[in-house]
């Protein structure tokens, strides 16, 4: 008879650590359901999104190679330039004494130009380079809050049942009266 007492006092003791049940209480089961739910969308959305930063990383380096042969298109400009600036120099020494600042005007003005236009490419290559970079974060972004909202809602849709949902409908009724006749 000692070993069923001392068994009972046992199970007794012990009592927390044997039971078995749910827990209803839906705001200690939240932070479980949620890091469940973010674990599941990391396990499965990691190789979708490392799929589309992969293709977002090949178009954004196809703008830069893109960029890169527009920029060297601008350097052979500028050799032409050069080229013919040099051109001019000679002429302008023949002509030194009938059209010196005629010459140098046109000089500057070439120079200009092509250096406005070098400026005018590499704005363009970082704008570019920005905005796919922008872009890219900004769909990865979207496409993360898509799949985390569609996770929370299906968790939120299989825990809520009729009685949980009209309790908490219920509750926000009573808070919102409760303030309003605060705010009177």
């Amino acid at each position: 008879m000692k070993n069923v007492t001392d068994s009972v006092v046992y199970f007794g003791y012990w009592s927390s650590a044997g039971s078995f049940g749910f827990n209803t209480d839906i705001l200690a089961t939240n932070p479980i359901n949620l890091s469940v739910v973010l674990g599941v969308l990391i396990f499965f959305g990691k190789g979708v999104l490392s799929d589309l930063l992969d293709n977002r990383k090949q178009k954004i380096l196809n703008s830069i190679r893109n960029s890169e042969e527009l920029r060297e298109g601008a350097i052979e400009q500028l050799e032409n330039v050069r080229a013919r600036l040099r051109k001019v120099e000679l002429e302008a020494d023949q002509f030194r004494v009938t059209g010196y600042s005629e010459i140098e005007q046109e000089k500057l003005n070439l120079i200009n130009s092509t250096y406005k236009t070098l400026e005018q490419l590499e704005n363009y290559k970082n704008e570019t380079i920005q905005f796919e970079q922008q872009r890219a974060i900004n769909q990865v972004r979207q496409l993360v809050f898509q799949q985390a909202l569609q996770g929370a809602l299906g968790t939120l849709n299989s825990c809520l049942n009729n009685e949980i949902h009209l309790r908490t409908i219920s509750a926000n009724i009573g808070m919102f009266g409760a303030m309003k006749e605060i705010t009177d």
